[in-house]
């Protein structure tokens, strides 16, 4: 039988359609997150959230009901929108949304809410075009490495910090890799050549694409 180490926890709907698949799951969280505690501050014409973790940390700060928002991902769209916030533009990776930055909205101000730890794609962006732009780390990510003494087929990376938090005590030999997405492949550049992308950023995709692989064994 399969068997695939997650390296973070997955929903009990995605390990059923697993085990349906007769795929073997281990998980462990790899990365664990934690809330910065902010003042409310200075807020720009749009709010930009690169991920639901930081929607999560913002939701009792005044008036950030009261502006326009950019995403990254169709699961934090659609977590902003539930909680109420309007969502005018999104895109599935950062240097997409750059784009639509750069094409519509150049003369705006933007206040970008992240963690301790992300890309430079969107501040980099904003400096370079002078665009005027504040930057608040609302959580923390730390790593939680575990050494896996089972032996597993494939390993599911949702973020480059889970690919280095996994690293620190385990190989890839052998390993088939699933991620979530480009930039978290790109964290395994060098290590690997056996990498899956998901075709689109989402977990349910990732999924889809180790089922769709071991059927094909």
């Amino acid at each position: 039988m399969t068997r695939i180490l997650s390296t973070k926890k997955l929903s009990k709907a995605l390990k059923n359609k697993l085990s349906d698949a007769r795929i073997e799951l281990v998980e462990k969280n790899f990365i664990q997150t934690k809330a910065v505690q902010i003042e409310t501050p200075k807020l720009n014409n749009y709010l930009i959230f690169t991920s639901k973790e930081a929607v999560k940390n913002i939701l009792n700060l005044e008036n950030v009901h009261s502006k326009s928002c950019f995403c990254v991902g169709s699961k934090t769209r659609s977590f902003l929108e539930k909680k109420g916030f309007k969502v005018i533009e999104s895109a599935d990776y950062a240097e997409d949304l750059v784009q639509i930055i750069d094409s519509k909205y150049k003369d705006n101000s933007f206040t970008f809410f992240c963690g301790n730890i992300r890309k430079n794609t969107i501040p980099n962006y904003f400096q370079e075009n002078k665009i005027t732009y504040n930057e608040i780390v609302v959580y923390e990510t730390k790593l939680k490495p575990h050494q896996i003494k089972e032996q597993f087929d494939g390993v599911l990376f949702f973020s480059p910090s889970g690919v280095n938090s996994f690293l620190e005590n385990n190989t890839l030999e052998n390993k088939t890799c699933f991620c979530i997405g480009k930039t978290t492949a790109k964290a395994l550049e060098n290590k690997t050549e056996k990498i899956i992308i998901a075709s689109q950023p989402i977990v349910e995709n990732v999924i889809t694409e180790i089922i769709k692989f071991y059927k094909r064994l």
